[in-house]
This record gives C-alpha cells, sequence and structure tokens, in this order.
C-alpha cells in the first residue's frame, strides 16, 4: 500500500497529533507499506528524509505547535504524480489538510482524514466563544469530502455525531509497552529532581489554559496540610502558560521540561499518581502512558479521557474544574495504599491490552476497504 500524509504537525513536534503519526510512519516503513509526508517546517529540528516534505510555515494562534505552512502547490502536485498513492490521509484542517483535499479530488485519489483535536473546546479558554458556529461550519465544510473520518474515542465520535458528522470510524490509539513500564528505580527521578517528599504526583502535556492547569495549580494549595506536606509535584511539558504556572507554583512543585521515551517513562513509573484535569481530550494519549507504568490517573471526565480511565478500578474520574472531587480522589488513595495498589496492577493490565500494532492494522484494513469502494465505483 502505498499512502499520502498530509499533516500541519509532525515529528520532531511534541505534540499528540505527530506522535502518533510518526509511529505509525514507522509502522508502515517497518511493514513494508510506502508513504510519503507533506508537513510545515518544525521549530525543532529534524532529521532529514526522503519521505518527509516540509514547507515555510507560522504558528497558529491557538496551538502554536500546529503550523499554518505555504505549500508549493506545484512540487506537492509533482511528488504526487510521482509516488501515486494508493490513498490520501488529511490529519490535520489547516493550510496542509487542504492541500490534500485539493489534490485528492484533482487527480482522482481516494480520501480519507482524521480529527484529531477539538478546537471547539479550546475557544472557551480563550475567551473566543463567538466564533463556534463559524468553526463548526467550516469543519463541516473541510470533511465533507471524505470517505471516512478517524476519530481517537467513542466520546468524540458521539460528539461529531451530534455535530451530524457522518462516516465516522474509531482509530484508538496504543501505548508501547517496552518503554512505558512499571519497572523502572523510582531512585533515578528522586535524586534527579532532588524529590525528598513521600509521595510524587505528576502532570505530563502541554502547559496551556485549555488544559485547565488552573485546576493543577488550585490543587497543589488547597489540598490539606497533612498531605500537602508530603506531596511532591513534577510537571512535565511546556507551552505558553510555564511562566505564568511557575510564578505561582508552589516550592513542592518542579518543572521538567519535555521529556520523552525512557525519561518519561520513569517519571510516569516514579509516579504515585497522575494527575491531568485537561477536559478537552479526543483520546488522552499521556492517561495510557500511565497507565501502562502502572499509575493510576485522576482526570477529568471528558473527552476521551473518561473512555480510558475505567471508574473506581484504574483511577478516578472528576468534573472538570472541580477542586474537591480532585482533591478528594488524590486524599483517597494517597491515604489507602491497598487501593492504589489494587489499581496500579489493573491499569498496567489494561494497557497491555492496548497494542499499537492491532491499532494500525485495523487502520489499513479501513483503508483498504475505501480503496476496493473507490476502484469499485470506478470500474462501475
Amino acid at each position: 500500500m502505498k499512502i499520502a500524509i498530509f499533516t500541519d504537525t509532525f515529528a520532531p513536534d511534541v505534540n499528540g497529533v505527530a506522535r502518533t503519526l510518526k509511529r505509525f510512519t514507522d509502522y508502515l516503513e517497518s511493514n513494508g507499506h510506502e508513504f510519503i509526508v507533506f508537513a510545515p517546517e518544525s521549530t525543532k529540528e529534524s532529521l532529514f528524509s526522503s519521505h518527509i516534505h516540509r514547507f515555510t510555515s507560522m504558528p497558529f494562534f491557538l496551538y502554536p505547535e500546529c503550523r499554518l505552512a505555504l505549500p508549493n502547490m506545484i512540487q506537492v502536485k509533482a511528488k504526487l504524480q510521482h509516488f501515486k498513492p494508493d490513498l490520501i490521509h488529511v490529519a490535520t484542517p489547516f493550510n496542509i489538510g487542504l492541500c490534500g483535499i485539493h489534490y485528492a479530488k484533482k487527480l482522482n485519489i481516494p480520501l480519507v482524514g482524521s480529527y484529531h483535536t477539538d478546537f471547539d473546546q479550546y475557544l472557551s479558554y480563550y475567551d473566543l466563544q463567538i466564533f463556534s458556529k463559524i468553526l463548526w461550519k467550516y469543519m463541516h465544510w473541510f470533511h465533507r469530502s471524505f470517505e471516512k473520518i478517524f476519530v481517537p474515542s467513542q466520546e468524540t465520535l458521539e460528539q461529531l455525531r451530534k455535530q451530524k458528522f457522518k462516516n465516522l470510524y474509531i482509530w484508538g490509539r496504543g501505548v508501547d509497552c517496552n518503554i512505558f513500564h512499571p519497572h523502572y528505580s523510582t531512585d533515578d527521578v528522586a535524586q534527579k529532581y532532588n524529590i525528598k517528599e513521600k509521595f510524587l504526583l505528576s502532570y505530563v502535556g502541554r502547559l496551556a489554559p485549555e488544559k485547565d492547569i488552573d485546576t493543577l495549580l488550585q490543587l497543589s494549595h488547597k489540598l490539606p496540610e497533612a498531605i500537602r506536606k508530603n506531596v511532591h509535584w513534577l510537571i512535565v511539558g511546556d507551552g505558553p502558560s510555564k511562566e505564568e504556572m511557575m510564578n505561582q507554583a508552589p516550592a513542592n512543585m518542579t518543572f521538567a521540561g519535555y521529556l520523552t521515551g525512557e525519561d518519561l517513562a520513569k517519571v510516569y513509573a516514579s509516579s504515585d499518581l497522575f494527575v491531568f484535569p485537561s477536559p478537552t481530550e479526543t483520546f488522552g494519549n499521556v492517561v495510557l502512558e500511565a497507565h501502562a507504568t502502572g499509575t493510576p490517573v485522576i482526570g477529568a471526565n471528558s473527552g476521551g479521557v473518561k473512555n480510558i480511565i475505567q471508574q473506581g478500578r484504574t483511577g478516578y474520574l472528576c468534573e472538570p474544574k472541580n477542586i474537591d472531587q480532585f482533591s478528594n480522589a488524590i486524599i483517597t488513595l494517597l491515604t489507602n495504599p491497598t487501593l492504589q495498589l489494587q489499581m496500579s496492577n489493573q491499569a498496567y493490565k489494561y494497557a497491555l491490552t492496548q497494542t499499537w500494532d492491532s491499532i494500525f492494522n485495523g487502520l489499513l484494513d479501513e483503508y483498504k476497504e475505501v480503496i476496493e469502494s473507490t476502484e469499485i465505483e470506478r470500474y462501475a
């Protein structure tokens, strides 16, 4: 199979979309499928690859890690005509995605897309709710020509159904349990970040309003004194709110910046709890990664996260922004080590069932259906 991917973010960008697509292209390569990626230039140094074609870009104001590119249309057309893809997959609804739709129609190539980011929910965190109707009209127009629209969770699928989207299919997410597992020494993280408290609570993700970092900060200040003095917070990630967050952070909160691979896995595995208040996730990769290291998660009962956390079994789901619920969940687990251990074991067992290979195999089966149905229509 030969796949052309059009995306406005790709590795080495550090976000869920970029990481998922990079893992997917690695899978394609290791399984003998050919691919080509059209993406914006990255703000980070990227390795050269003949499969990846990049274009000059500027940051998108709601999500700077997603770039607004200026694709060279003549170059894109030439590359596609030379490559002759069996299918085009458009992953993001910006300039590169529009380019992919244009040439799928122009060159009569089967077209699918994926919905990764809930920009509508982002609007409320930037006081831009007035643009919600305009956004949904654009999203409808953008996705209307896709044979299939892949969404990462049942929750996202139901949300888009309510908005009258059609041709929706779930393309879930997996976790690499060779990297994310519980069998790391916790001493490494404690020594590296000079953590002396009894309990470690962690957060991994973009530091921005839509991740509801305000709830995280409030929790760090409002936990009961008996708990608070025994807790250390380790914040992994970066973003536009980092400086403000650091200014408001208590003394027992450490900022680790971006981490990947084993460095990130060690943080999860060393944590007693993973706290993730973001209500805007279409999936929540970091929640599954935390589970894979045997760490219970306390998350917002919203978006894709609610499809991962099994309430009272692998963690707790709390009403978004409800400080009392988040606080009570933290207190319950930190004061009940037997329950915490049970949740840890169940979280790890669940993650072992969520392999990337099975998920990507399923996606390729969906691709084949689109390609075959398109061929039937051509010769009908």
